[in-house]
């Protein structure tokens, strides 16, 4: 279903305003025990919207959201939107000392968190994150660690006095009252498509994580295209139901939640990804399919119950490739995922691929990717634009890339920190593992480089079998491989494991980092 409304400016409450209606009686996000229509996210999102005003923030405040994949994760984002502020959105993995690292990088002026995350007291992790914080009062925290921050809001009551207790039941009872909803709308009308919506952060070559902006305006039309890629890639002409297994608080997930405004679809989440209660959930919403990290399909696939379930609804769950940017790939190379410093999508992004010197690229040949346009960051926070982008507006990624003649994809071959440099020729561990995992006895292949005293690194295959019933023979497998690969890229080590074996995230992205300890210490071998 393709919208028959024109949006008059690409703002995060117009696109809301949108939906709501159009299909606002339609579920948005199901959790496995809420559920939250785009009705409902408008109406809980303003009272939301409302009180933040009240509490003094605005257009360019920066309010800081610490919560899982939940429906009170959209209420305050789409809340913190609604009202011009930078919702910051905090991982839920961070350790105390992060959490205080961000709240500072970020200059969150307000955080919002609930009392408990998982196992999480997030009360006991705020006191630690932030030194001197237990002696603070409500509405005025005065702490050289942060020193923007002036009030933590927590959505389920506390006995801290530094906390603001902000539930649905309790609007306006204590600090600010609401402001009228003809001020929200008024507000609303300010808020245009080159304002400032979001701070995702990332990892990156530095110390302290990289805070990626993007305004209101980026945010959406970058989103744009995800309905049209859920459409194709479930084969559903109506609103599907996605499993989404990616965090809100990284941009897979904050991608999904924005892509879901364009049209109706309803994003199926868990607080924490465990293969059960992600089977139940699917099983009992008749989910079309899921969004997330091959790791995570294929604990989906592994788990004992899987066999017995109905997933009718969800064949690409089922038999589909574990990676969805493998599917119909020409040469073993996944499709390029996009990037956090393009919110998501490269629809409206001018590209080009360049080699070591700077100079285009024919295609089929690879390079370097550059990004620049109004699909692209407007920067990264507290960084000169001198510093992000080179003189003709570009962002150099460090991503190797290619172009088929005629195809519109990229298609990715690796970071340059990730190629494996045996006997000093470049090895993409993307190729190899793509045609290891074509073999019929192979589930699941993770390939990188480990150090060998004379090749300097070798090519090393961590296998899983096909189920426990497959005997593999490595000297079958390399010799599949040499019929396939340059002699150099076979792998000279091959590792039989369990998908048990192999770490993830909690993501479920593969933890490469945590992988190459466990072969290095003999864990695996």
């Amino acid at each position: 279903m393709v919208s028959s409304e024109p949006l008059p400016r690409p703002t995060i409450p117009e696109l809301l305003g949108r939906a709501v209606r159009e299909f606002g009686d339609t579920p948005y996000v199901v959790t496995p025990t809420d559920r939250l229509t785009y009705a409902e996210a408008d109406r809980r999102s303003a009272l939301a919207a409302r009180w933040l005003l009240a509490a003094g923030m605005g257009k360019g405040s920066r309010v800081g959201l610490f919560f899982t994949n939940d429906t009170e994760w959209v209420t305050w984002w789409l809340a913190a939107s609604r009202v011009g502020a930078v919702a910051v959105p905090l991982s839920t993995l961070y350790t105390p000392a992060e959490i205080g690292k961000v709240l500072r990088l970020a200059d969150v002026g307000l955080l919002v968190a609930p009392t408990q995350v998982l196992r999480i007291d997030v009360v006991e992790r705020l006191e630690a994150a932030l030194p001197g914080l237990s002696g603070q009062e409500a509405g005025c925290l005065q702490l050289p660690s942060a020193p923007y921050l002036r009030r933590i809001v927590l959505t389920s009551a506390s006995d801290r006095p530094w906390a603001d207790a902000r539930d649905a039941d309790s609007w306006g009872e204590q600090g600010p009252a609401l402001v009228g909803p003809e001020i929200l709308a008024a507000v609303e009308d300010e808020i245009t498509p080159a304002d400032l919506a979001v701070m995702m952060h990332t990892s990156g070559s530095t110390a302290d994580p990289k805070g990626v902006l993007h305004t209101h305006g980026t945010v959406v039309r970058q989103t744009s295209t995800w309905p049209a890629a859920i459409h194709h890639l479930t084969g559903i002409d109506r609103a599907p139901k996605i499993l989404c297994a990616m965090p809100f608080f990284w941009i897979g997930g904050l991608l999904a939640a924005t892509g879901a405004l364009h049209e109706p679809a309803t994003l199926l989440v868990l607080p924490r990804l465990e293969a059960g209660a992600a089977l139940d959930l699917a099983e009992r919403e008749r989910a079309n399919g899921i969004v997330g990290w091959p790791a995570f399909t294929q604990q989906l696939r592994e788990h004992p119950t899987f066999p017995d379930r109905d997933l009718s609804s969800a064949p690409m769950l089922v038999s589909g490739p574990l990676d969805l940017a493998m599917n119909n790939v020409p040469d073993g190379f996944p499709t390029h995922r996009s990037l956090t410093e393009t919110a998501g999508s490269f629809a409206f992004t001018d590209t080009r691929i360049v080699d070591d010197d700077g100079s285009p690229v024919p295609a089929g040949t690879i390079g370097e990717l550059l990004i620049r346009g109004i699909g692209v960051m407007a920067g990264y926070n507290k960084r000169e634009r001198a510093d992000v982008f080179d003189a003709d507006g570009w962002y150099h990624t460090g991503d190797k890339v290619y172009r088929k003649e005629g195809d519109p994809r990229l298609f990715y071959v690796g970071r340059t920190s990730e190629l494996i440099k045996a006997a000093g020729a470049n090895v993409s561990p993307l190729e190899v593992q793509a045609v290891v995992e074509t073999f019929d006895d192979v589930a699941q292949c993770v390939v990188l480089g480990v150090d060998h005293p004379f090749r300097g690194e070798e090519v090393c295959a961590i296998v899983v079998p096909a189920s426990e019933a497959v005997d593999v023979d490595v000297e079958s497998l390399a010799a599949r491989a040499r019929e396939q690969l340059s002699s150099y890229k076979v792998p000279t080590r091959w590792i039989l494991a369990t998908s048990a074996d192999i770490p993830t995230l909690p993501s479920g992205k593969l933890n490469r980092r945590g992988l190459h300890a466990l072969i290095t210490d003999g864990t695996l071998k």
